[in-house]
């Protein structure tokens, strides 16, 4: 659990931004602030990436940039 990242609020699209207004978080330094992330929609495919950084709740606190991909079934 100590890798986890999560929260949730509402969120605006500007350009490739997907832009959250952090209301609840699983690292309260984050409530109230605003979590933007790039995005790329390529026919079926949606891919988020976070901004490089250090994750200080991850192992060995590098730099690291996270990618997650959603794909559309039919």
């Amino acid at each position: 659990m100590d890798s986890i990242i999560s929260y949730t609020g509402r969120y605006r699209i500007e350009g490739n931004q997907w832009v959250t207004s952090v209301e609840v978080a699983c690292n309260p330094q984050w409530v109230d602030t605003e979590q933007a992330r790039e995005f790329k929609i390529t026919g079926d495919r949606l891919q988020v990436f976070t901004p490089w950084g250090v994750m200080t709740n991850w192992p060995g606190q590098e730099m690291t940039r996270s990618m997650v991909t959603f794909e559309r079934s039919r």
